[in-house]
Parts: C-alpha cells; structure tokens; sequence
C-alpha cells in the first residue's frame, strides 16, 4: 500500500427484510465489519473507497458475523464527484444496502481481547466483562454524581460521596457485585436475566460496555431479546438516568417483567453498622405518580443537631419509571427472599413484587415495569433515581423524565456538553495515544471526576484537598475557560486561615476539615493564582474580598501574601524550609513532626513562586525585592546544604537523618527533589544535568519514572507510612504519576521535545495498556500510580480516575512536549518536534481568541520562520488577539 493508500473499518447492520438478495443465511438483523480500502485522487484530493469481498473477520474477530453475501460492486453506486467523477465514498456506502440499513464508520483503535477506542475517540468499547480490574466510568454534573463498572456495579451520591450517599456499596474490587441492577423476566417460560454482567454473570449471549463522556452503555442479547441500558446523568438535575431499550428479533411476541433494585444507604458512608442504620430509613410508595420515596431520620454528618446522632438527613429520595409500575418493593428481604442473593432474587424467580414498604425492614427501592414485544418490535422505559430537597421536587423531577423525549434530550445535552466542554484544546499529532488522551479524557477525567464527583472506585473520598482540586483546576486554563480556575482559586482561598495556614481537606455540606501541618499546602494557592494571572493578566481578580475560614476577610493578594508570609517563617537553623508533617509527598508524614526535618523539594517550590511573583507588577518594590532576596537565600542554602555529590538529598528527619540519600540503602534518590531543581531553575546547569541523568539511571523505567528507589521494604517510624506500603507500591517506590508528569516538563527544559515525549509516552494509558494482564488498569484514564520494579506486579496500574495526574498529564504534553505555554506577554510556543513526527497541530483558546498552531518540519530550501495569519512573525511569542477572533499560526521548523 503506498503512501496515499489507507484503509478505515465501516460497520455496517445488514438487514434481510429489506435486501432485495436476502437469504435465510443472513439474519434479521446483524452487523458486520468491513474493510475498506482508500487511495487519495490526485485530482481532487478526495477519498475513493474500495471495499473488500468478505466482512473483516481478523479486525473485528468479536462482531456478529453473518455469512458472506457475495462481492460488493462499486460500479454506477454514488453521486460523482463534480472534478473528476468518481464515487464519493459516502454516497457509495450508503448504498451497499437497502434504505434504512445502518452504515457507521468505525475503527478499532489500540485493540486487545478486552476492548478498544473508537474511532472518533470519544467511547471505549469493553469487549469481554471479566477485565483485569474494574473498568469504571465516573458520571457527574459537579452536584450529583455516580460511579458504574463494565459489570454494571457502583453508587451513587450528591454533593458528596462518603457523607451524603444514596447507595450502599462496598469496596470490593475483586468481586465488583455491590450496585444498582435491573433483571428482564420472561413471562411466558421464567427465564430470567440481567442487561448488564451482573448480577446475573454469565447469562448474557453477548455482551459489551460502551463508556463515554458523560454516559455509559451496555448491550447484551439473550434469547433473541437485544438490551441496551443506557445510564447518564443530567446536566442541571440532582438524578441519574437509566434509558432500557429492548429489541425482540425472534418471530414470537414477548412479554418480559423488568425489575430495578438498589439498596439505600441515605447519608454517611460505609454503612457498617446496618442492623442500627436501617431502623431510620422510611419508604413509601406513592401510587398517584408510581413513585417509591425514602427519607432518613438520622444523619450523623458532623456539626450537626444539638448532640450525637441528633439530626435528620436533608433529602428525600426517589425511584420512578417512564411507565407506571406494575409492582413494588421496599424491604430487601422480600425482594431478595430468606437468605436470598442477587443473581437469582425470589421476586424475580416467582414474577411478582411483594408491595413491601415502611420503617421497619432492610430498605431498598424496587419497580417492576411489563413490557410486551411483538416481533421485530422494539420499546424504551426509563428508570431515574434521584435525591432533592422535598418531596414536591422529588416528585415533579419523577414526571419530568416520565417523559421519554425529555429523557432523550437530556441526554443530548450531556453528550453536547461535554463535546463542547472538552473541545476547548485540539490536539493533532502523528501519534494515536496522544490524540486519544489529549483530545478529551484527560479533561474528561480531570472535571467529571476529579473536580466534580471527588470520589471512584479505589478511593471513595468526597472532600476536597487544598492542594488537591487548586492543581486539577489547571485544566480549565488549557481549554479556555479561565474563569473556572478563579472559582476554585475563591474556593480555596475561603478555607484559609487569617495567619496564612489553611485546611489539608474539608468536607462539603459539612464545612469541616482537617487543619494542614502539610508544608506545601498554602503555596498551591499562590501557585494557581499565578498559573491563571499568565492565562488572563486579570489583575482585577487580585483586590477581590474573600473571606478567611477562621473570621475576616482580605484581598485575594493578601491571602497569596499570607501563604507565602508562612512559608518564609518556615525555615530551619540552616535556611531550608521545614518540612513539618510532610511535603506533598503524603507519605513522609513522620519526618518533621519534631518541628527539625527539612525538605528540599519545599525549598525548590518556595523558590520558584517566589521568582515568579516577584516579576508581577502587583507587588510594591519592596515586597518584590525581598522575594527575590528570599528565593537567592534559598537557591544559596539548598546548593550549600542538599547536593549529594550526584543528585539533590531530599529531606531530613527532626534527628538530622538524611533521606533520599546515596548514604541510604532504601530510598537513595527522590524524584521531585531533581526535576524541580530544573523546573524551579535552583540548580546550576551543571548540577541539573547530573541531578536529572541521575533520575534517569535510578528512576526511569519502561513504563515510567519511578517516584524514588530502591523501595522501602521494613516500616521505619521515624519517616511515615510511606515505608509501610508494599515494597513497589505508590509512593513507595512505584510509578506517582503525578510526579512523573513533571519529569516530563524538566526533560524538556533540558533535553527538548523528544526526551520529553519518549517519557511522557512510557507511561501513557493506552499505550500501557497494549498489555492488559499487566497493566490491570481502564486504558483511557490516568492511573494514580503504577507497580515499580520492587512489586511482582510491576507495571500494573491502580488508583485510577480520581488522581491529580490526568490535569498534569494534559499540562504536560501542551507545555512539556508541544511546546505551547501561556505568559505574562502572551501565548508561547516554543517550536520543537519530537524525533519521527514530520508536523502536530495544536487549536488553543488564549484570552478569548483561538488560536490555531500548526508546527512542521521545513521543505528543501526552506528556513524556520514563524508566521500569523500568513504574515511573518519574529519571536516565539505570539500577539495577542480580541477574544471572539480565530488566527491561523504557521511555525517552519528546521
């Protein structure tokens, strides 16, 4: 196949019914894959298309394959093109079968026996249910939010995950069987099954999971009855949504029984203490509206009611369906029956509801709806489940999504949402795994999860950390939504002391959190605030009035001003900063409780704020010159103090113990300690060279830079519970994702765009997970951590979906790989091409205009140059534009 030769995989449904050739050897209706053949026309640069004469069974080995139905001609099918005559690719296709047969282009993208990217990028398909690990889709409209597995577990919750839970369900990730279920009944014979893998495992024909933004699909078919559960949840509405289609292709009419079931938890999670919990939960059936409620009479968030375990939960809760129910349940002993389990319920086995409701049992919420199903038919019911602030909402918000057009467009207006939402950054390159991350489930990741829901399977939280959602916020700026950032940069700086200190986490709903003895944590303020003042110079945002959490208020320049004030007091007898409880990295959490241990990556961080406010023109002259006086102290103290011969120490206990040493056996070199001697520019070019080829010889792996090694194998007291992990594991001694991802920004500092993209790849999720038994994790997000060499399992991924890795990982390839960073001036782009990449192209918002950046290596006889809008531009440093305008900027690289 030669260079203008390509080929795509086009699904296409065959029906029999309306081909005129139909043969008993082709189904009703089924779908096939084809292989189809493109060749660029030097005439008019079009696509022409030949298909292949059998479906593409190698490519697509998983599809429903009917027989083969003879060649496929192209002759005289199609609208010419108007230049040169050929068949357009699209019109031909359509006409390969009859009016209202199916034809989607489709292409399976970084493929193995468990699924795979489609080709617009925008769903992973799961191909097989038993996956390495939970493979999770995390659904949230910033309120209400839900968790759901391939196999079709998870909970749900609003506004927070651990303190205000509507589901039960335990962390299990090994048997994945704590969710939200439906069964389908047959009427007729009994048999009985589940449109998702569980509960009823194994009674699927065939069966795959479709996750995307904002939604979750899964199709199944089981004696001639095709399923697809659709789950979503709406933008504006504190509800999820779960759309059920079925679709009867046998020749007999079906009448099928669906029955939902959940159990309700209503406030604090886990549940533990069940026999108590449950004697405070009432339900009660409404059968006007067909809607079950359920309400809770304790709720023992913290602060509230005048002693323990004296207040009520502020929700009413609700479970309703498009069509009126048949039948109800409210007490999981009836629905499940005497020691009864889910994967074969006595209500579902007899075909009956019990009508159980009240104060007194096991509360669950079940509705069974009766569907009847011609052949060829096809029919829809919703189910919603939901909590607001009153019964009157509970039940107008049931017969809202009553309705199945709204349900439709509801979820239209998801799917648009975050299509639009994630649009903000295009990102073009020759490499598929960067395309697929960067062009919307980092961002996906970064907002729906980790800034909106708070919670996923391997850490059910619901809190937000200072240091936390601040550094997530980052994503809003790369998809031109500034805005956003400043309302989590007024978050945060509410929850601040007045003496500059402010929580480690507080709880929502709550307002209570833990107070911060974490050294880094105050800085993180100052450290977005300047992030978005280079995207906005919206100096305005500087003399806002915020409250501090402890009384008073102050601009939010003085709250920047008081987190560094502190910081700065910080310092031991040698001029490092303390370290305290620990730096960022969590795990230290005994080294400096003495008020004596030292941290050098603190010493880094402090440094480089203090430079980059110190250029700000809000500061008055002696603020600034005293910053600049600080950061050199600091650069003088950590040169004088920290250098190991070969790499930065990183840290000293309250005894004066080094860690991060060559003089220790465990823990010998810390990661951040030397790329943000790079990034934070303390290092002098010689020591940052051989503080980074030192991370390269020790930490770097083949599936990523390891956090620090060798791994700590016997608990130590005296530096924390990062010695206490499993040897290999997280931060002790595995793969932080976080941190790596800022190895990738020092890599470029020193060695350019290829040293920077060869690690940023190494650690990639689609890429890692060409090797699914080993890699465990979902493809398409960020792990929080990966299994280093001092694990058996090293390589394999954990701690997915809610980790502050996927908005630094987006971060990193903008800045780190492609060059294109916001300044004060104006949008940067530092033209570099990785090693085997001819061009990439890059659609960026900057202070309200788009920019579109396409960077490509010179022709023969050309020399690099940059241009804007087709007129030569002198500097890496754009202009900057009216918001609301689009340019066009070519860079020319040698």
């Amino acid at each position: 196949m030669d260079a203008t030769e390509r080929f795509i995989i086009w699904r296409v449904t065959l029906r029999r019914d309306l081909m005129a050739d139909a043969t008993e050897r082709v189904p009703r209706q089924a779908f096939t894959f084809w292989r189809v053949t493109l060749r660029r026309d030097p005439v008019c640069g079009r696509d022409r298309a030949r298909p292949s004469n059998l479906p593409c069974r190698d490519l697509m080995a998983d599809a429903t394959e009917p027989a083969a139905w003879g060649k496929i001609h192209t002759s005289g099918l199609g609208t010419p093109c108007r230049k040169c005559g050929r068949r357009w690719l699209n019109s031909m296709l359509k006409r390969l079968i009859l009016p209202k047969g199916e034809v989607s282009p489709i292409m399976a993208r970084f493929r193995t026996e468990y699924g795979y990217f489609t080709e617009p990028g925008d769903e992973y398909v799961i191909t097989r249910p038993d996956t390495p690990a939970p493979w999770v889709n995390v659904l949230s409209n910033g309120d209400y939010g839900m968790v759901v597995s391939q196999m079709g577990s998870g909970y749900s919750w609003r506004t927070h995950a651990s303190m205000n839970r509507l589901t039960r369900w335990e962390q299990d990730l090994v048997r994945d069987r704590w969710g939200k279920y439906l069964y389908l009944r047959d009427v007729d014979t009994g048999a009985f099954w589940s449109p998702t893998w569980h509960p009823c495992a194994g009674s699927l024909e065939t069966y795959r999971v479709r996750h995307g933004w904002g939604y979750s699909v899964f199709e199944g078919e089981y004696q001639g009855v095709m399923s697809e559960l659709t789950q979503f949840v709406p933008l504006h509405d504190p509800c999820e949504v779960w759309i059920l289609r079925l679709h009867n292709r046998g020749e007999v009419a079906r009448r099928l029984q669906v029955f939902s079931y959940l159990e309700w938890l209503l406030g604090t999670a886990p549940d533990w203490h069940r026999e108590f919990r449950r004697l405070f939960i009432e339900t009660r059936y409404d059968p006007t509206h067909g809607v079950l409620l359920a309400t809770n009479v304790l709720w023992d968030l913290p602060g509230r009611g005048n002693t323990h375990w004296n207040s009520s939960w502020d929700y009413v809760a609700f479970h309703s369906a498009s069509c009126l129910p048949a039948g109800f349940d409210g007490d999981k002993r009836a629905f499940l029956g005497r020691y009864g389990d889910l994967d074969a319920p006595r209500a579902v086995r007899e075909g009956r509801s019990f009508g159980t409701q009240g104060r007194w049992d096991d509360p669950i919420a079940s509705l069974q709806v009766v569907l009847e199903l011609a052949p060829g038919d096809t029919v829809a019911v919703a189910f919603v489940l939901g909590a607001t602030e009153s019964e009157e909402q509970a039940l107008a918000l049931a017969e809202k999504y009553r309705h199945l057009p709204a349900v439709h467009e509801a979820l239209a207006e998801v799917r648009r949402f975050w299509k639009e939402t994630v649009g903000g950054l295009q990102v073009h390159t020759p490499d598929d795994a960067v395309n697929l991350m960067a062009n919307g489930w980092l961002a996906y990741q970064a907002i729906s999860c980790r800034l909106w829901a708070r919670t996923a399977y391997y850490q059910t939280g619901g809190a937000y950390g200072y240091r936390d959602q601040l550094q997530d916020s980052l994503v809003w700026l790369l998809l031109g939504q500034p805005e956003r950032t400043l309302e989590q940069i007024r978050l945060h700086a509410a929850h601040q002391h007045a003496d500059g200190t402010v929580l480690h986490w507080w709880h929502p709903l709550a307002e209570q959190g833990l107070p911060s003895y974490y050294s880094d944590d105050l800085l993180w303020l100052p450290f977005v605030t300047w992030h978005y003042l280079q995207e906005t110079r919206d100096l305005g945002c500087l003399q806002e009035e915020i409250p501090f959490f402890d009384g008073g208020s102050a601009t939010l320049l003085e709250h920047c001003l008081r987190a560094f004030e502190k910081a700065l007091s910080r310092r031991s007898e040698r001029g490092l900063p303390l370290i305290l409880q620990a730096d960022w990295n969590d795990g230290l959490n005994a080294v400096g409780i003495g008020g004596k241990g030292e941290s050098i990556w603190m010493a880094h961080f402090l440094h480089y704020l203090l430079v980059r406010w110190a250029e700000l023109p809000v500061l008055d002259e002696q603020t600034a010159s005293r910053f600049r006086a600080e950061a050199r102290a600091l650069r003088e103290a950590v040169n004088a103090h920290s250098w190991d011969g070969k790499w930065y120490w990183g840290a000293t206990t309250d005894s004066g113990r080094k860690l991060g040493s060559a003089e220790c056996v465990q823990g010998r070199i810390f990661l951040n300690v030397q790329t943000w001697s790079v990034l934070a520019e303390t290092a002098p070019p010689d020591r940052a060279e051989q503080a980074m080829q030192s991370a390269r010889e020790h930490l770097y792996t083949d599936y990523g830079a390891l956090l620090l090694a060798p791994a700590y194998s016997i608990p130590d007291p005296e530096i924390g519970y990062i010695t206490r992990y499993a040897p290999g594991t997280r931060e002790n001694g595995g793969v932080y994702s976080h941190a790596a991802c800022w190895a990738v920004l020092a890599e470029r500092e020193l060695h350019g765009a290829t040293a920077a993209y060869q690690l940023w790849r190494s650690f990639c999720p689609p890429v890692r997970g060409m090797e699914p038994e080993r890699y465990a994790a979902e493809p398409y997000v960020m792990p929080g951590n990966v299994d280093g060499p001092d694990s058996p399992y090293a390589g394999k991924g954990g701690w997915t979906w809610y980790t502050g890795s996927a908005a630094w990982y987006l971060r990193a390839l903008v800045e780190g790989v492609l060059g294109v960073r916001a300044t004060w001036q104006g949008l940067q782009v530092q033209a570099q091409l990785p090693e085997g990449w001819d061009a990439f192209r890059i659609q960026r918002r900057f202070r309200g205009a788009l920019y579109d950046i396409l960077v490509r290596r010179a022709q023969p006889g050309e020399r690099a140059a940059y241009f804007v809008d087709g007129q030569r531009w002198q500097g890496e440093v754009l202009p900057v534009f009216e918001a609301g305008t689009s340019h066009r900027v070519e860079v020319v690289v040698e």
